[in-house]
């Protein structure tokens, strides 16, 4: 799919779009990898995985790297490790399993490749290792993935700045906007608006995801 560019540079994604890709996704790595457990990278996994999980039914395990600065908003040199599963728990329910790592967008690669040889160094090394991001950027990847890890991204996307609806409040959003602004990306007519019950059922979600979020990554 081709999507619009907004005034802005940036390109935004309403969350009926992001559900039902990830919906899709999960039946696909279903079918061609078996997993038994998914690793969110938190932030930007942690709603994905849990999105995913309804049709995976399998457990989810929290981690969180950061490769871009919030306070500068710009890149580090490199990818630091805020959050990591703990050893004498986390690594066990890895142990000898088939592992997939779960992520919002594939950019630079950076992330998945230092996600990926952390656990390829465990002492509990996970049986098989995927990866599964909502959107893959077509550009040039400054990371590397191991030949034997199987890849899986819900769409191929240009090289622009992909806003998702549970990032609306840090573009100063309210929820109705972002996805106003994510029809008018997808080339939607905007002739109505939300009504109170929609924006009810987003609110709830989006609540009910940040709590769940919040439980995952409690150390």
């Amino acid at each position: 799919m081709t999507y619009r560019k907004h005034t802005d540079g940036r390109v935004y994604f309403s969350y009926a779009q992001v559900h039902q890709n990830l919906c899709d996704l999960a039946e696909r790595v279903e079918r061609e990898f078996h997993p038994e457990v998914m690793l969110a990278i938190g932030g930007g996994g942690y709603i994905p995985a849990r999105i995913m999980r309804t049709v995976l039914k399998i457990p989810i395990l929290a981690v969180s790297l950061e490769l871009y600065d919030d306070k500068t908003n710009t890149m580090r040199e490199k990818v630091k490790k805020v959050q990591w599963l703990d050893e004498d728990t986390g690594d066990l329910k890895i142990r000898g399993k088939r592992v997939l790592i779960v992520d919002e967008v594939d950019d630079t690669r950076t992330t998945l490749m230092y996600c990926v040889e952390e656990l390829l160094q465990s002492q509990n090394a996970p049986a098989a290792i995927a990866v599964a991001v909502v959107h893959n950027k077509l550009k040039k990847k400054h990371g590397k993935l191991p030949d034997n890890i199987d890849y899986f991204s819900g769409e191929d996307v240009e090289d622009i700045w992909n806003c998702y609806p549970w990032e609306a409040g840090e573009y100063g959003l309210a929820i109705t906007e972002h996805e106003a602004l994510a029809r008018k990306c997808a080339g939607v007519r905007d002739d109505s608006s939300l009504g109170l019950p929609q924006i009810n059922l987003l609110a709830s979600f989006f609540a009910g995801a940040a709590l769940y979020a919040l439980f995952f990554t409690r150390k």
